[in-house]
């Protein structure tokens, strides 16, 4: 078995050719591992924010179907959109893979022992006039009251019933922030108690443990009365047509239990909601719950559920096409440089051929020396997957961001230039808010002992494909053809 020794002495010999494959081989091993890395990295990162951000499906009526059948039957001045019941939604709240939820119940109301925040400058009779006519199609596309039906009267406070305020868009991600008191949660369920914006707090000096009187927009009669339970202050600049009404004023939004919200909404919302929210525990376990949810019997002709995963997808985007564009890297590198270091290998043998017909003429087994070829490839490899490895964080690190940076930059290009401003929050009908979620910028590029394997698994099968085709080319002729054709 001494072609063991010949390789090296070989090697030593060719110092010039020995380097060239050297350089070759790490260049290719660099680059299949910083493709391997990426890879890895882009995967944990993914896991995490799906972890973090999962997802959401929400449980409403089917507008879309029931203002289509409208359509068809010919009554256009006449539309209801059915409440969702409590009990279905806390019973798809029961099933697995929902980390959280919330039912929403929105409406609009009428201040009664206080005042709301003014808006605009507008002739009152104007403002008014405008202001029932917008109020009538708001509340009746989202809480089934009719058009045509009693004459609503000017809303000035917009009513968000939740089941928790911190998983209202504008408190997660920042535009509103309790200053006082607490926010609402789960226990204050079938409560009358509020959360009020600090603008409106101050104007109508309102504290904690104070109670306010709003009435029903569609009923002066219906009135309840909350007691104040936290102030919140806002920086939303609200939707566009505030300036005009006052129930479009963030100032004039007051958060209470659902169940308050649809007390003002009359006995049609007696234990029912406009919708229900669902946040999952992670983004792909979204199908398995929309599945779960389907054999509890639910009413799919009359209810719909919609999933949400955009915010998981507007952070993860970026990252998942940087681990599509690593994945090619590695498959382009692993057969370029197979073929490369296959060239480079066969004209090194080429002008052997000398050396491999005198070593066969003297009895010299053929598979020997093909092992004495594999090895010298397979120590050149050993040595490159060596300084690979000890150069690839730094450089993986560098490609990856690089890279991600480049993604992110097209995707907020992308988003611009077709007016997205991200995923449509959950705020409520009263201006929803968008909430705009950063993509992850920063990828955790460490080189692991499995990609150390995958490497040196990868750099094997390049080695053996660049040594065995050139060598068996030469070694099918006889020694005698070898040297007779040896000038």
């Amino acid at each position: 078995m001494n072609f063991f020794k010949r390789a090296f002495w070989g090697m030593k010999s060719k110092k010039g050719k020995t380097l060239l494959q050297l350089f070759v081989f790490t260049m290719i091993c660099v680059l299949v591992l910083t493709g391997l890395t990426i890879q890895s990295a882009v995967t944990k990162s993914s896991e995490l924010a799906r972890e973090q951000l999962g997802g959401s499906v929400t449980l409403q009526a089917d507008r879309e179907k029931m203002m289509k059948e409208q359509q068809e039957s010919g009554d256009r001045q006449r539309f209801e959109s059915t409440p969702v019941s409590v009990k279905s939604a806390e019973t798809l709240a029961n099933l697995d893979h929902v980390k959280s939820y919330n039912f929403i119940s929105s409406t609009s109301a009428l201040a009664d022992n206080f005042g709301p925040i003014e808006s605009g400058d507008e002739d009152s009779d104007t403002s008014s006039d405008s202001a029932n006519s917008n109020s009538s199609q708001q509340t009746a596309g989202r809480g089934g009251n009719e058009q045509g039906g009693p004459q609503m009267m000017q809303a000035d406070l917009s009513i968000e019933g939740v089941t928790s305020t911190s998983l209202v868009d504008d408190f997660s991600d920042g535009t509103s922030k309790i200053t006082k008191g607490r926010a609402l949660t789960e226990d204050d369920v079938n409560k009358k108690v509020a959360v009020i914006e600090e603008t409106l707090a101050e104007e109508n000096e309102l504290s904690i443990g104070d109670t306010i009187k709003v009435k029903a927009s569609t009923d002066e009669n219906t009135t309840i009365k909350l007691k104040i339970a936290g102030i919140y202050k806002t920086t939303s600049s609200g939707d566009n047509q505030a300036q005009n009404f006052a129930f479009l004023n963030p100032y004039n939004k007051i958060y209470t239990p659902y169940t308050a919200a649809s007390a003002l909404k009359g006995d049609d919302y007696k234990n029912a909601i406009d919708e229900a929210v669902y946040n999952m525990d992670d983004a792909s376990n979204i199908d398995a719950f929309i599945a779960a949810a389907k054999k509890t019997g639910i009413d799919l002709d009359t209810f719909t559920l919609d999933a949400n995963d955009q915010v998981y997808q507007q952070m993860a985007g970026p990252i998942e096409n940087v681990a599509s564009f690593s994945k090619n890297v590695v498959y382009l590198v692993t057969i370029a440089g197979a073929v490369i270091l296959g060239l480079i290998v066969m004209m090194s043998i080429r002008e052997r051929k000398y050396e491999m017909g005198v070593l066969m003429a003297i009895g010299e087994k053929r598979w020997k020396l093909i092992g004495q070829f594999l090895t010298e490839i397979l120590m050149i490899a050993v040595l490159a997957v060596g300084i690979s490895a000890l150069t690839g964080n730094l450089i993986a690190g560098q490609i990856g961001n690089q890279l991600l940076s480049q993604q992110i930059e097209q995707s907020a290009d992308s988003q611009s230039g077709s007016g997205m401003m991200g995923p449509e929050g959950r705020g409520g009908f009263f201006g929803q808010s968008s909430a705009q979620v950063e993509a992850i910028d920063q990828l955790n590029i460490q080189v692991s002992l499995g990609d150390i394997m995958a490497l040196g698994g990868i750099g094997l099968l390049i080695a053996i494909f660049a040594t065995l085709l050139p060598s068996i080319s030469v070694l099918r002729f006889h020694p005698k053809t070898i040297l007779t054709k040896q000038e």
